[in-house]
Parts: structure tokens; sequence; C-alpha cells
């Protein structure tokens, strides 16, 4: 098993909300795409949904409608190597409004692998990492557009 850690990349997550539990299975396809061209690697993909009143259930793929297989979402049943556990999957419940539901995808970025292997090799190692959302940078750029930093030099 050692020897398969070594040659991974890093491995991320995601928690996808979904107003009003509509998961359409849209955006499935191009994770299978993802999949099948070697990009990722899935680990888990779970599913939870917060009530009204708060409270957060764990959802399985067979139990999210009855037309699981016209959205695709059966091509992910069984998808779990257990990393994620019930606290992890109250946290990302937590996350949500009420009356919303969420994917929460833990996948390896095989892409990043040779890299990774490489820096290791080399006695590297990660200290910190993150995430800017895409929202976030809108919103900087549109900032910086207001304040003038689009204008051309006089």
């Amino acid at each position: 098993m050692s020897d398969d850690i070594e040659d991974m990349g890093p491995v991320d997550y995601l928690v996808v909300e979904f107003p009003g539990n509509r998961m359409t299975g849209e955006a499935f396809p191009l994770l299978i795409d993802l999949v099948d061209r070697g990009l990722i690697r899935i680990f888990d993909l779970r599913f939870v949904r917060k009530d009204a009143d708060g409270t957060v259930t764990a959802l399985e793929l067979t139990g999210l409608d009855d037309g699981a297989d016209a959205t695709g979402w059966s091509v992910f049943e069984g998808a779990s190597s257990d990393l994620l556990d019930q606290s992890d999957l109250d946290e990302a419940g937590n996350a949500l409004q009420p009356g919303n539901s969420a994917a929460i995808l833990v996948y390896e970025n095989r892409w990043a692998a040779p890299f990774a292997r490489a820096l290791r090799a080399g006695g590297a190692q990660m200290v910190a990492s993150g995430r800017i959302p895409v929202q976030a940078i809108l919103a900087s750029l549109d900032a910086e557009e207001a304040a003038g930093g689009d204008q051309p030099p006089q």
C-alpha cells in the first residue's frame, strides 16, 4: 500500500450544494469523462440532505429519486473508499442551507501524480493548499473594474 501512496497525486474533496434538492445529473457525464481520461480517480461520492428543520440525512444513490438511472447516478453506485465517515457527512450537511442537498466528492488528481512523485522524491512535502472559488475571482475582478483598474494608462 505504501508504494501506491508514493505514486498518488494530490487528493481533494468538494461539497457541491444543490438548491431545492434538484440534482439533475447534468454534470455527471463530465465527471465520468474525467475518470475515463485518467485525470481523476474517485474515492468517494456521497450525498446528504438538510431538511427544513436542520436535520442532516445521508442519502444512498439508489434513494435519490426514481429516475436515478435517467440522470446517470447509478454509474457511481459503490464509489466509496470509506474515507468519509458520519462526522464528515454531518459537517458537509451543516454547510448547507435548509431544504438543500449536496454531493461530497473525494478524488485523486491523477494528472498531478508525476509532479507530486517528483516533489516527494526530492524530499518536498505539501504544507498547505487551498482553492479560490470562482465567485471570489469574479468579485475581485468586478471590484478592480469598478475602481478603474481596467483603464488604459494616459
